[in-house]
């Protein structure tokens, strides 16, 4: 009997690439279990090279440790062989671990068949040697080493469908894991090793013509090193890669899912807005269409909210919103919904099982918002107009029920207030004129049917003319010249006031610049900007391209906002007219003194104008509250330096008195009314 003898360093050589293929293969089934379709087929194959060179590594670097005291080689192709069977078993035990379960006959039989292909892979390694006579095995041992195959590869598919999840502290549990499996793996071969017996007189065949072991052992190494560091590499980058595209991924989702939020709901009370609506009332419609019933649009103005926003500001009116909002939303059924479209208006979506039950739902609305609101301390108090449009019946699409529902609203507003009124046949007429003007109003700058007035100011003292305010009016191709009061609330509620904006904008710095050819370089032309208009973030530059493209000075333009909307957010309207003097455009806060402004804002604001309301004007002869308003007004513009503009000016003794007070220019149809800029008196 040949007595063999190991190499203790590649004994432990053998075990480390034994332990270094266990935990490559754990983590590759975690890269499997969490791949689809064709990326999981090609990490299967891939694993399946990887695993099954560690493996038969393993095996042939202990066979290499293993010595006999007569020359050894090894058979190339079935050397080769071996091999191949170790890649068929790592491939078959990486897709076993891929599948969503593993139940008990399933692993029993996935490690029959592993362990039958390790204790192949093994005893086909063993026969390259070729040995004459043939190996002689222990049967108890070679028993023992297949029993100790199957356990091991039991164990290792077990512990690899339960570690292919990342969780906390995966990699140190596929450490521990990996150890335990390589012992096994090892312990099998060199059960099977020991289990051989070489006769006397036995030589290798394969001792000439077959691979040499004097270096096979480096090369093998160093090649399944690489492999496998290559596979584990590959495996981690994945891991990563999928990881940073999750974390994207999600953050993708919360960024769409805020983008949403901004676009379909309103700012300050967070309900749904007026695009969001609109495709509920659809989807409203569409339900009625299927299962029959009813719902009906609650459209709400809330009575006493103007009052409220100039006495204590437009902070206080914000929050008296937010209540407001609040106070509905509380006392919504699940299926209703409550939306904000604009300033104090609301609409109520309701679903009903009787048409006549919308008449009690808008009185417990009114009654609702009829009780006082604590608002920063204050107690406040209004109260709301309904209208009330039901489908079907009352319109055929969103836009006119909700126009229906506006005109009842204001058909309550006439009634009195604090109530509801039920859309009619017989406002219709309204609703419809307003529907047709709105279609109208959407076409009416691209067929230029807007025009620009312009009423003459004139120097107090003097009949010398020093400028002009222009005034919009509209060229309907039905009605006639249409006054803004016609049209300019609905260019607000659409949005369309900011492209109609623009125009008058550079309209009256075109007509300004005729006026400049024909000599008139002293004159202003004034602009009123509406609210919308104000707010627009695109303002300045609109005003600083009308004044480049027309080649004008910026001091000839004077842009004309209301107090109430200097003063709706100080801050914001502070940044954009200290941009707009600083390109030296003049400011003029219009409608002084009939809002809600601070002395101490006031003085900040870069303004050049006040113009003192017409209100106060109409009455200087009979009302001594209003004489002292004015020359209150006129006292605090000289202080703040401020050139003083008063409109409304229809008698000579309100002339007098207001020249008298010191007023700089003034304007009214004693003076001259709005005109066409070729029928405005000469300079």
């Amino acid at each position: 009997m040949l007595i063999g003898s190991y190499d203790l360093s590649l004994v432990v050589l053998s075990l480390c690439v034994a332990i270094l293929a266990s935990y490559t293969a754990l983590d590759l089934a975690g890269r499997i279990a969490s791949a689809k379709g064709i990326a999981q087929s090609l990490w299967i194959a891939g694993g399946a090279v990887a695993m099954g060179i560690g493996i038969w590594s393993m095996h042939f670097v202990g066979m290499l440790a293993f010595s006999l005291p007569i020359p050894l080689g090894y058979d190339l192709a079935i050397t080769l062989l071996s091999l191949a069977i170790a890649m068929l078993a790592s491939g078959f035990a990486l897709w076993l671990v891929s599948q969503p379960e593993l139940p008990a006959w399933h692993l029993g039989l996935g490690a029959l068949a592993m362990g039958a292909g390790i204790g192949a892979m093994h005893y086909i390694g063993m026969a390259a040697l070729r040995m004459q006579p043939g190996i002689d095995y222990d049967p108890l041992l070679f028993a023992l080493s297949l029993l100790i195959a199957v356990l091991a590869s039991g164990a290792a598919l077990s512990i690899a469908f339960r570690l292919r999840r990342d969780t906390p502290y995966v990699r140190l549990a596929r450490g521990g894991a990996a150890v335990i499996m390589g012992i096994a793996i090892v312990g099998m071969h060199f059960t099977g090793m020991a289990a051989a017996n070489f006769p006397a007189g036995s030589y290798c065949a394969a001792a000439g013509s077959g691979l040499d072991s004097g270096w096979l052992a480096s090369l093998v190494v160093v090649v399944t090193l690489a492999v496998l560091a290559i596979a584990l590499l590959t495996s981690i980058l994945d891991a990563r890669l999928e990881v940073r595209t999750a974390l994207l991924s999600s953050s993708l989702a919360k960024a769409n899912a805020e983008l949403t939020q901004l676009a379909l709901h309103d700012g300050l009370t967070k309900l749904p807005n007026r695009l969001l609506l609109e495709d509920r009332i659809g989807q409203g419609m569409l339900k009625v269409g299927r299962n029959g019933g009813h719902f009906a649009l609650l459209f709400m103005d809330l009575d006493g909210f103007k009052p409220v926003n100039d006495a204590f500001g437009h902070h206080v009116g914000d929050q008296l919103l937010v209540a407001v909002a609040q106070r509905l939303r509380a006392h919504l059924r699940a299926q209703d919904s409550l939306a904000r479209i604009g300033g104090d208006e609301f609409v109520l979506l309701a679903e009903l099982r009787q048409a006549q039950d919308a008449a009690n739902l808008a009185g417990q609305v009114v009654s609702l918002l009829s009780q006082p609101f604590l608002v920063e301390g204050h107690e406040l108090r209004v109260s709301t107009s309904v209208g009330i449009a039901l489908y079907p019946g009352d319109g055929s699409d969103q836009q006119e029920l909700l126009i229906n529902a506006d005109a009842a609203m204001y058909h309550a507003k006439g009634l009195g207030k604090n109530g509801y009124s039920f859309f009619e046949r017989s406002m219709n007429t309204n609703a419809r004129q307003q529907l047709q003007l709105l279609h109208d109003l959407r076409a009416a700058l691209e067929r230029g049917e807007f025009r620009l007035y312009y009423q003459p100011k004139f120097a107090t003292g003097s009949e010398r003319m020093i400028g002009a305010e222009a005034l919009l009016r509209w060229q309907h191709p039905q009605q006639g010249l249409l006054a803004p009061d016609r049209f300019i609330g609905l260019a607000e509620k659409t949005g369309l006031i900011i492209a109609i904006g623009d125009w008058v904008l550079d309209e009256a710095c075109r007509q300004m610049r005729l006026w400049y050819q024909q000599g008139r370089s002293d004159w202003r032309v004034a602009v009123n900007l509406s609210a919308l208009q104000f707010c627009h973030g695109e303002l300045v530059d609109s005003v600083r391209q009308a004044l480049a493209r027309h080649e004008l000075p910026a001091n000839c333009l004077t842009l004309e906002i209301t107090e109430s909307t200097a003063m709706h957010d100080v801050n914001a309207s502070l940044a954009i007219l200290q941009q707009l003097s600083a390109m030296g455009v003049d400011i003029a806060i219009d409608d002084f003194g009939t809002g809600y402004s601070s002395l101490l804002y006031l003085k900040r604001l870069p303004a050049n104008e006040l113009k003192i309301d017409r209100g106060f004007v109409r009455d200087l002869q009979h009302d001594g509250d209003d004489a002292a308003i004015v020359s209150a007004i006129v006292a605090l513009g000289q202080a703040l330096n401020l050139r003083i503009v008063a409109e409304g000016v229809e008698t000579r003794q309100q002339q007098a008195f207001l020249t008298e007070l010191g007023c700089d220019s003034l304007q009214g149809y004693l003076l001259g009314h709005p005109l066409p800029p070729e029928q405005l008196p000469a300079a």
